[in-house]
C-alpha cells in the first residue's frame, strides 16, 4: 500500500524524532534505519524541501526535525513524500458515473479515508512512547556468526 519512499521516510523520521532536538548525519541515519545512504540522501532532500526536517551544513550540522515529535505526525511524512492518493471519481467509467463512486471504489476510498485520519491523529511521540521493548524502530538481534 506504501512505497518504499514512505517506508525509508517514516523510518528515518522516528528515528529523528528519537534524537530530537539534535541532528543526525545521513550515514548515521542510514546505519540505524538500515537505508542505502544514496536513496535516504534523496528521501531526506525532499523531506527538507516539504518542511518536515532541516538541514544545516558544517560542524554541529546535520538534519533534524522542524516541528516537535508532538506536533510531527505520521500524515505531515506520507504527503511529504508519497501522499495518499484518494479516490475522487469512478475509473472504470467516469464519464457515466461523475464524481459518484462504484460500490468497489467506494469502499477503497473509505478505507483510505480511515488510513489518513489514523495517521494525522499519530505523532512521532505516539510511536516514541508505545511500550516496544525500549526499541524505536524494528531492531531485531544481529546473528553473530562463531568462528567454526
Amino acid at each position: 500500500m506504501f512505497s518504499q519512499t514512505v517506508e525509508y521516510a517514516l523510518r528515518a523520521v522516528v528515528h529523528l524524532a528519537s534524537e530530537s532536538p539534535n541532528a543526525c548525519t545521513t550515514g548515521g541515519i542510514a546505519r540505524v534505519t538500515r537505508v542505502p545512504q544514496a536513496y535516504l540522501a534523496k528521501v531526506l532532500q525532499n523531506l527538507v524541501q516539504a518542511g518536515v526536517l532541516r538541514s544545516q551544513r558544517g560542524l554541529g550540522g546535520g538534519i533534524s526535525l522542524v516541528k516537535s515529535p508532538e506536533e510531527l505526525t505520521l500524515l505531515d511524512v506520507v504527503n511529504a513524500v508519497d501522499p495518499i492518493r484518494r479516490i475522487k471519481t469512478c475509473p472504470i467509467n467516469p464519464s457515466t458515473n461523475g464524481s459518484r463512486l462504484c460500490a468497489l471504489h467506494r469502499r477503497l476510498d473509505s478505507a483510505m479515508a480511515m488510513v489518513e485520519r489514523a495517521f494525522s491523529r499519530t505523532t512521532m511521540r505516539d510511536l516514541l512512547d508505545e511500550p516496544a521493548a525500549g526499541r524505536h524502530l524494528c531492531e531485531s538481534p544481529v546473528a553473530v556468526m562463531s568462528p567454526e
